[in-house]
């Protein structure tokens, strides 16, 4: 028992460094977002909440000027302000911006927050073991590589969470009549906004490249057309 104890240890250091951060989250959300009430908006989130069958799908609007949108572990969805100026300035469409929020309604429905959770113990946990052995044998060193490797298992295991919720919001995006054009047509824009994801190496990125997302999402519809 006492030779797992660092293991063990290292899950509930984890379990700890993610509550407080979750909890930040939180707050940094509370009080920077307001939701979002743009009436040339509102019909596209009408078709995915009569699509995913509620009465209405309530967005945030999260005032930093990042691109992205997230799912938050208390199950709110957010878009940054940098993402909504897109669609404000003609960048991107109402269709393209709803495609944003139907694959954060994935990451819930799937219950990806709760997985990251484990995921992020599990990290702590690994880097101490890589840590420990890695230590003996490249002192100095052993624990430098160890974080590395770590960061590159979890950014593997978050890669996956970003195929299912493409595919669950491909899915609903089928459902809801808007089709899986405006999702693709917005992550070929995404690729020219985002330099880093074109100048890393995917098994680097925590995120697929858009153009690997866009051929796992035909390669998806065409299954189903298939079967």
């Amino acid at each position: 028992m006492l030779r797992f104890s660092p293991v063990l240890l290292a899950l509930v250091y984890g379990f700890v460094i993610y509550w407080f951060s979750a909890f930040r989250l939180r707050k940094s959300l509370d009080s920077q977002s307001v939701e979002l009430l743009d009436p040339n908006i509102q019909p596209v989130l009408k078709v995915l909440a009569d699509a995913t069958g509620v009465d209405r799908i309530k967005v945030h609007l999260y005032q930093i000027e990042q691109v992205n949108g997230l799912a938050a572990p208390d199950g709110r969805i957010f878009i940054t302000n940098g993402l909504y100026n897109k669609y404000r300035g003609g960048e991107i469409t109402a269709e393209e911006l709803a495609t944003v929020v139907a694959h954060e309604l994935g990451h819930i429905a799937l219950g990806h927050a709760r997985r990251r959770m484990i995921d992020f113990s599990c990290q702590n946990a690994v880097r101490a073991v890589f840590g420990m052995i890695m230590g003996r044998f490249l002192p100095g060193f052993g624990h430098w590589l160890a974080g590395i490797l770590s960061n590159l298992l979890i950014s593997k295991l978050s890669r996956a969470d970003e195929y299912e919720a493409d595919e669950y919001a491909s899915a609903l995006l089928i459902k809801s009549g808007l089709g899986i054009e405006p999702q693709i047509a917005l992550f070929q824009k995404l690729n020219k906004l985002n330099e880093q994801s074109a100048t890393s190496p995917a098994w680097l990125l925590s995120h697929p490249k858009p153009e690997d997302r866009i051929l796992a999402i035909k390669k998806s519809v065409a299954n189903w057309q298939n079967h």
